[in-house]
């Protein structure tokens, strides 16, 4: 059960640049790693990291001389290293913050494939880099998490209780929830923000785009509704899934928000947890969760401009009914447009919402009967 909701979730979840922007390359003369096309930085360390999960990822750290703390930044689903790369260094700048940036498996030059717990261990893998090469504490790092980037953003989140602060740039509520917009949260979701932002105690700063066609606003205005300690969100009037960073207001509002985190007491109280503990306590997201309640309240349907590609609807038995939400969910991410905006042809979406919401009908009748 476990391995067809893993495989059923990198379908519609991920989309690593095929080719990668980049590629790895060790110095002759230093025997440093280099990410190419780029000339080397002196204050820019690439690194492979072994995972628990048993793939190798790539990560880049970024040192700021007069940081005093670490954004841990979990990009998009179409984007890796090389094309953050510019990004992360302007973010370190201006922002004054040491920077680690990472590929999931599959995405880059990193190994394995992409897939939800994969990204959990991805992030782990990088934050346990953190805290045993650079001496990071757990106080002094902010974690950021843009897009698909959000749900191992908010996992990690949920188990680092001393955390500074996140950052949640154009989040989901689920995965499923950027398709339908159903009332309950169900066993092949993925991603299921919405059950675990409730769970995180440090200031969360949200940002989104009021006229994102991909990811829709009502994601991240029920998100910071929903967060324990709110900080002043950044809605960006006309801002898309892809372009928020170049409003001014972007990195204006990052700033503030570094500069109130940083003057703020530490967050939390109870002892640091070990990454090697994570696993023990998360609950994998293969459990059928048939009493689950979702915190969820029904959003108003989605009548945005995403691209969606017509379902392939099945008959047959009840396997077969099942099969048809797992199909629609294949095509989801098809549809989206992520960081790199990858055109698609563009069907009506009012008719692709009525199909959804008969598949997800058509799954109660299943598991009721």
């Amino acid at each position: 059960m476990g391995g067809m909701t893993s495989s059923m979730a990198a379908k519609f979840a991920f989309f690593p640049p095929n080719p990668p922007s980049y590629k790895l390359i060790t110095d002759n003369l230093t025997q440093l790693l280099l990410i190419t096309p780029f000339p080397h930085r002196e204050n820019v360390e690439i690194l492979k990291l072994p995972t628990r999960r048993g793939t190798e990822i790539v990560g880049m750290y970024v040192r700021h001389p007069m940081a005093t703390s670490t954004l841990l930044y979990s990009h998009g689903n179409a984007a890796d290293l090389g094309q953050m790369y510019e990004l992360f260094i302007q973010l370190s700048i201006h922002l004054r913050v040491n920077l680690f940036g990472y590929d999931y498996s599959g995405y880059g030059q990193s190994s394995g494939k992409p897939s939800e717990q994969n990204t959990y261990a991805d992030i782990e893998a990088a934050y346990k880099c953190l805290e045993e090469s650079y001496g990071t504490k757990q106080e002094d790092v902010i974690l950021y998490g843009q897009s698909v980037g959000s749900g191992p953003t908010l996992d990690l989140a949920t188990h680092l209780p001393k955390l500074r602060a996140v950052i949640l740039h154009s989040p989901i509520l689920s995965g499923l929830r950027v398709m339908y917009p159903v009332k309950r949260t169900y066993w092949f979701d993925i991603y299921k923000n919405i059950d675990k932002i409730t769970l995180v105690h440090c200031p969360i700063l949200v940002i989104h785009g009021t006229a994102d066609d991909v990811v829709d606003f009502s994601h991240g205005k029920q998100l910071w509704e929903m967060c324990k300690e709110k900080y002043e969100p950044l809605w960006l009037k006309g801002g898309n899934h892809c372009d928020l960073e170049l409003f001014p207001e972007y990195t204006r509002h990052l700033k503030k928000f570094v500069s109130v985190v940083e003057k703020s007491p530490s967050q939390g109280h109870s002892s640091r947890r070990s990454t090697d503990h994570f696993e023990q306590s998360r609950k994998s997201t293969d459990v059928f969760e048939a009493s689950r309640k979702s915190s969820d309240r029904r959003e108003k349907p989605r009548h945005s401009t995403d691209r969606h590609e017509k379902l392939k609807i099945p008959s047959g038995n009840n396997v077969d009914k099942l099969e048809k939400i797992r199909m629609s969910f294949d095509q989801m991410e098809r549809s989206r447009r992520s960081v790199d905006c990858f055109d698609k042809s563009r069907k009506n979406m009012d008719h692709q919402l009525d199909r959804g919401r008969k598949s997800v009908d058509q799954l109660e009748r299943v598991r009721t009967g």
